[in-house]
């Protein structure tokens, strides 16, 4: 199919808004079964950094079905007594999916947390097992914004098999698993970063172009190819004259002229981010009624306990 004369801008929200009726559906099915999926949102310390994000959290939830319960701790929580509360999640079987709430105090290194996340709850897709799996190409719970990005290109009227696609930025929970999905979909992918010698030589040889880098105007719209999909991942606040407003990593006005589909931020990338979520918290409660009732299969006198599900 040909690309438009002019960038069709990419509807992120509407997007969401299907993603969400399919995770309503299944999350009925599984309500039927007696499976009703749940999320516990957990808040360590100012809780204000994360109001908002929680906020629209709990009304999408309420959109998908699931039962969303979020909880605050002091600001001093240790390590150990925040392992204890994962630990205890873990092996609740009354509960699917167990998400962070970020920043998190420097005295609680995300990396170690994450990883005390059960990799059957981890609905944010960030335990290394969940990253681990995009490398052998078995997509689970995969890191909620690189599945969204890679979500939205595969909804675009292009071939994702022998498709190039340049990534600019390589981070461990974005531009990596956005590399390996679109590696095991078929594409080409060439990973940009700091020590790229000219990004926007192979952004312009690009079918589509992914930026996830945090820098407003990265992206201008000389680095594109004339018809090029352009997924920008960034969130960015600047200033203006009429105060601030949140951006992308792309310069929108002159990548729009070039760029063949386009992501507007906001509107883009983040609804449908934000919507894999609670698709990944379906689909979490989805893998462990299966491993209970495997469980429950091979011990077929044994009560259904949580030993299988503990981290």
């Amino acid at each position: 199919m040909q690309p438009p004369t002019r960038a069709v801008i990419i509807d992120g929200r509407k997007i969401a808004a299907r993603m969400r009726a399919d995770t309503a559906e299944e999350a009925h099915e599984l309500a039927a079964s007696g499976w009703s999926p749940s999320l516990v949102s957990l808040t360590v310390g100012d809780a204000s950094a994360a109001e908002v994000y929680v906020r629209n959290q709990q009304r999408t939830a309420e959109k998908c079905g699931v039962a969303f319960e979020s909880r605050q701790y002091p600001e001093d929580l240790s390590l150990e007594q925040l392992s204890g509360v994962l630990h205890g999640l873990n092996a609740d079987p009354r509960i699917h999916g167990i998400l962070i709430q970020r920043p998190l105090p420097a005295h609680l290194p995300v990396k170690t947390v994450q990883s005390l996340v059960h990799p059957l709850k981890d609905v944010e897709g960030m335990h290394p097992a969940s990253i681990g799996n995009i490398v052998y190409n078995d997509l689970k719970l995969g890191p909620c914004t690189a599945v969204a990005a890679v979500e939205i290109l595969k909804r675009l009227p292009l071939s994702i098999e022998g498709l190039d696609v340049t990534l600019i930025g390589h981070s461990e929970i974005v531009g990596k698993p956005i590399a390996f999905l679109l590696m095991g979909l078929g594409a080409t992918v060439t990973v940009c970063h700091q020590h790229t010698r000219s990004v926007a030589m192979h952004a312009r040889a690009a079918d589509a172009v992914f930026v996830a880098v945090g820098k407003p105007g990265l992206v201008t719209g000389e680095m594109i190819k004339p018809g090029a999909a352009l997924i920008d991942i960034g969130i960015n606040r600047v200033t203006t004259e009429d105060g601030t407003r949140t951006v992308g990593d792309a310069d929108f006005e002159s990548c729009a002229e070039v760029a063949g589909w386009i992501t507007p931020v906001p509107g883009g990338v983040g609804p449908v981010t934000v919507a894999t979520l609670f698709q990944n918290a379906v689909l979490a409660t989805r893998l462990q009624r299966e491993h209970y009732r495997s469980l429950y299969a091979a011990t077929p006198t044994t009560p259904l306990a949580v030993d299988g599900m503990t981290s």
